[in-house]
């Protein structure tokens, strides 16, 4: 076996980063809570760009029904935590990573965690855990990385100062304490949220709608295909590379959608549109609910 060097592994990124640069993702660190859909595909771009330290969190195993999108979920890896086999798997890829892996204590380690990392990735679909994140990250003037729940890749840069996603979508989690966040509060935020994607996207022109409404009412997983989920964790991984290095450029909290069926990037509609379609939206939802 070829022994393992740094520099050779890294040698191909200088013509996109400087060696200054490369020795700065070198030294930092980035947190990363979920490491399953885009999480992990975050986490798999930015081991191989050559940042040198994480923190990842996950309280999942790896399922069958992941295979089709997770990058570090595999057939040896069914049945593993997620948090475990993402750690032994970048690894393999490059054996000087310094990674600590939590479990669900990470929400409780947060005043430990945020100091010390250079940017925050949001990999969790969990409300309440996001909701503490993202207040913690506020708290620390951290920035966070995130995307919406879309069928389009999308990405989000959220700055300390920025507004927080339950401030800007009026979820009804405002004021509540993260661990008194009920299921149906939950609910309520995936509701608002992916009515923000389907007013600023045209999201809904790429999925079954049918499969859709079964999702809103529960009766089924929500869906997730392996391009999107790439793309959008890809999108992520790029977005925290710029927050490292200090580059300038990006997106901000709003974000934007990448539509690769019609090869354009869509953003957030000015308000008297999006006012205008956002009650078409809410309408159209209603009907698709029943």
């Amino acid at each position: 076996m070829t022994d393992f060097a740094y520099a050779e592994m890294t040698t191909r990124n200088r013509g996109f980063v400087t060696e200054a640069e490369q020795e700065r993702l070198r030294a930092a660190t980035v947190f990363i809570p979920g490491v399953g859909g885009m999480g992990g595909a975050a986490f798999m771009a930015l081991v191989r760009a050559g940042v040198g330290r994480f923190i990842i969190a996950d309280i999942d195993v790896f399922e069958v029904s992941n295979l089709n999108r997770q990058l570090f979920s595999r057939a040896d890896t069914i049945g593993r935590p997620k948090v475990e086999a993402a750690r032994d798997l970048a690894l393999e890829i490059n054996p000087e990573l310094v990674i600590e892996a939590l479990g669900g204590e990470w929400t409780d380690a947060l005043d430990r965690i945020l100091p010390t990392a250079a940017v925050v990735i949001n990999g969790t679909d969990d409300a309440a855990a996001g909701a503490e994140l993202y207040r913690k990250a506020r708290t620390h003037g951290r920035t966070l990385i995130d995307a919406y729940a879309s069928p389009l890749p999308s990405v989000t840069v959220v700055r300390p100062h920025d507004p927080r996603i339950e401030e800007r979508l009026g979820y009804p989690t405002r004021g509540v304490d993260w661990r008194a966040i009920d299921r149906d509060m939950a609910v309520e935020c995936l509701m608002r949220e992916i009515e923000y994607v389907l007013t600023h996207s045209s999201s809904h022109k790429y999925v079954d709608l049918d499969v859709a409404a079964e999702v809103a009412a529960g009766k089924r997983s929500r869906f997730s295909f392996s391009t999107m989920v790439t793309e959008a964790g890809t999108m992520m991984a790029e977005e925290a590379i710029r927050v490292i290095l200090g580059r300038p450029g990006g997106t901000d909290y709003r974000g934007y959608f990448f539509n690769p069926h019609a090869v354009k990037i869509e953003k957030p509609l000015p308000a008297p549109v999006a006012a205008m379609k956002g009650w078409l939206v809410r309408r159209f939802m209603k009907k698709l609910m029943g």
